[in-house]
């Protein structure tokens, strides 16, 4: 894969992105501009991966490179990835604009989560199926507790890709696809 594209959110600062979530779900001119020039060389991705600070810069600094490299190890031989989106002040809804200027099908946001009294470095992914702002969460798909005492990145991007494989077959994301991945190993409703 090609270096990552490093992006912006349009909160300035993390004062504003904590005051104004608005601003984390959309990018910054200058990186929309740069995202929109990185589109016209896009050769029809099926994935894009965005890497979010969200609530926890110190969860996508310890995680995500092993999460990212898990997952593109087990990408199925028939999925192309498009560039992977770094970007900083980031909230999950960020992913909807960049997958609607690149043109994929799905996007996945690898973000920070909120720390919680046992765990202050937790990854999510949200899973998303044809990208575009006004998504709501019903229309996504969540991993979350991604770290090594809790969903190691193997076992996260093995479950993504299932997801992945799942949502290309049925044409959906959110609540409409369940998470079975694991149906061997627990009782599912």
């Amino acid at each position: 894969p090609h270096a990552p594209l490093v992006l912006a959110s349009a909160a300035a600062d993390r004062a504003g992105y904590l005051l104004r979530p608005d601003l984390g779900r959309r990018l910054a001119g200058e990186s929309r501009r740069r995202l929109e020039q990185c589109a016209q060389a896009q050769n029809g991705s099926d994935l894009v991966l965005v890497v979010a600070d969200g609530l926890s810069t110190t969860a996508v600094a310890r995680h995500a490179v092993p999460l990212v490299a898990a997952i593109l190890a087990m990408r199925p031989s028939d999925w192309r990835i498009g560039p992977i989106a770094v970007v900083e002040q980031a909230r999950v809804a960020i992913g909807d604009e960049i997958g609607t200027v690149l043109g994929v099908p799905y996007v996945a946001v690898l973000i920070g989560e909120r720390p919680g009294m046992s765990c202050q470095d937790s990854l999510g992914i949200y899973l998303t199926r044809d990208p575009r702002p006004g998504r709501t969460d019903a229309e996504r798909n969540c991993l979350s507790n991604v770290h090594p005492g809790g969903l190691t990145a193997d076992a996260a991007a093995s479950r993504l890709w299932w997801l992945l494989g799942e949502a290309r077959r049925l044409g959906v994301t959110g609540v409409a696809l369940k998470d079975r991945s694991t149906a061997g190993s627990r009782l599912l409703p």
